[in-house]
């Protein structure tokens, strides 16, 4: 009975119609939940909406972690892991907000508008569902080591560039943390203009963190586009295989 509800609820080798069915009435659930998230006011519909789409996420949840085994492979153990696994994480996020009892003491507008704001989780939960979101998730998962290797390349960056401006005009910013906004709003190449340098030293320092940060940006974009081209080459072999065969 578990692997029939797996077959259906996970994209296995063995998928049929039910699991395509099942997989579009998710992503319509997945939407419609949403919905109330478009307008600042709650009535009565948005709240039905609410109590409904979060009954079939929890069901979701309950299924998956009951066949989580099958998906990890890794036996009894599957069972403590899959709740800390990524999609297991977006999952809970999804259900928590509208399970959250808060007490009147705590009924302030910024955590409930912090708890209405997680609500938008769900939106990642429409990745299991959608072929365009595997592919790009293949595609990340295979090209991780080189987008961890610009990652720690920015971050390194942003850091010591934040170190430097930070020294080389200390009256302009009044903390580090500034000095490391600034760093990456340089290294984005977006200029907001709310925090910038006033001496000569310090805009010669920005526009040398400005061009080599349009070379870092373009790090991750080149990888992802080679490996999503190499996905979709795959993608078509294998068509093209099947199709002989």
């Amino acid at each position: 009975m578990r692997k029939k509800i797996f077959d259906v609820i996970e994209k296995s080798e063995y998928r049929n119609r039910i699991g395509v069915a099942y997989d579009y009435a998710m992503l319509i659930v997945i939407t419609v939940s949403l919905i109330p998230l478009f307008f600042k006011q709650d009535n009565i519909g948005f709240k039905v909406i609410d109590k409904v789409t979060v009954v079939i996420f929890i069901i979701d949840y309950i299924l998956r972690l009951m066949t989580a085994d099958y998906k990890l492979k890794r036996g009894k153990t599957s069972f403590i892991i899959y709740p800390f696994t990524f999609m297991a994480i977006i999952d809970m996020l999804s259900i928590l907000p509208s399970l959250s009892i808060i007490s009147r003491g705590f009924k302030a507008l910024r955590v409930l508008r912090m708890i209405r704001a997680m609500r938008v989780f769900r939106i990642f939960k429409a990745m299991r569902y959608s072929k365009s979101f595997i592919l790009i998730g293949n595609v990340l998962k295979k090209s991780k080591d080189s987008l961890i290797a610009v990652c720690v390349l920015a971050f390194g960056y942003i850091l010591i560039s934040a170190l430097i401006i930070y020294n080389v005009e200390p009256d302009t910013f009044d903390s580090f943390f500034d000095a490391l906004y600034w760093a990456t709003v340089s290294l984005t190449t977006v200029g907001y203009g709310d925090i910038y340098p006033v001496s000569i030293m310090g805009r010669i320092i920005t526009m040398v963190s400005s061009i080599f940060g349009i070379a870092i940006v373009a790090l991750p974009a080149g990888i992802i586009t080679a490996g999503y081209m190499t996905e979709i080459d795959k993608k078509i072999d294998g068509i093209e295989k099947d199709k002989k065969e």
